[in-house]
């Protein structure tokens, strides 16, 4: 039975490097962003090199709408066994802390946290019947030190880095492994470590290892 990874977040840097990476394993590519036509041209380019991927528009901070797509991916693609959390953050999430509202900070983390919750509560019950699977949770370092200067990545990272440790916890007993890829110096930047493709290989060494909650590509100073 064919089964997928859904990419939350899905765009031409990460997003793309992953879906490639995962495809060229066998795994079905479910991408998912708020625009249709853009994960409608990322999936026609990995079609175009030979990967089955399909498109799917959702908003993580609309629950509803973001369990409408994963179900309807799961129908159209097979069941969901990989979840790769990692939308980029709003520019209004990285402002200092005295300058964040609290409305900011309220949907900081409806991205980030309440968003990975409604994610996992769309597939984990496909994942249950599998009797596998992986979620992968992508964030900066401000998710394990804060920076005063980017006060809502750094309140929403972390809530929803301790979410994640707790699923990892509780899930790795039923052979669900929940893992954190944290990526200090964000993605580029000209550290080939940072780059989307050496990132993919990295997520992808994470879900073929199944083991550790948290990976750093490189050392925190």
């Amino acid at each position: 039975m064919n089964t997928t990874i859904a990419i939350i977040g899905a765009g031409r840097g990460l997003g793309l490097a992953s879906a490639r990476r995962f495809g060229d394993e066998g795994f079905n590519i479910a991408l998912l962003s708020r625009t249709q036509e853009h994960v409608d041209a990322l999936a026609a380019e990995l079609a175009d090199a030979g990967i089955t991927a399909r498109g799917y528009a959702a908003d993580v901070r609309d629950q509803e709408g973001l369990n409408t797509a994963l179900a309807q991916a799961s129908d159209d693609l097979g069941p969901v066994e990989i979840l790769q959390y990692s939308p980029v953050p709003s520019k209004e999430y990285l402002r200092p802390v005295l300058d964040t509202t609290a409305e900011e900070l309220r949907s900081a983390l409806e991205f980030s946290a309440l968003g990975a919750a409604a994610a996992i509560n769309a597939v984990l019950p496909g994942m249950r019947a599998l009797g596998r699977g992986t979620a992968l949770f992508v964030n900066g370092s401000s998710a394990v030190r804060p920076n005063h200067n980017y006060a809502g990545t750094s309140a929403a990272f972390a809530a929803e880095s301790a979410y994640a440790q707790m699923l990892h916890d509780a899930l790795a007993p039923e052979g669900i492994h929940v893992a954190q890829l944290i990526i200090p110096l964000g993605i580029g930047g000209g550290d080939p470590t940072h780059e989307p493709t050496a990132l993919s290989e990295t997520l992808w060494s994470i879900y073929a290892d199944g083991k550790d909650f948290r990976t750093f590509v490189t050392p925190l100073d």
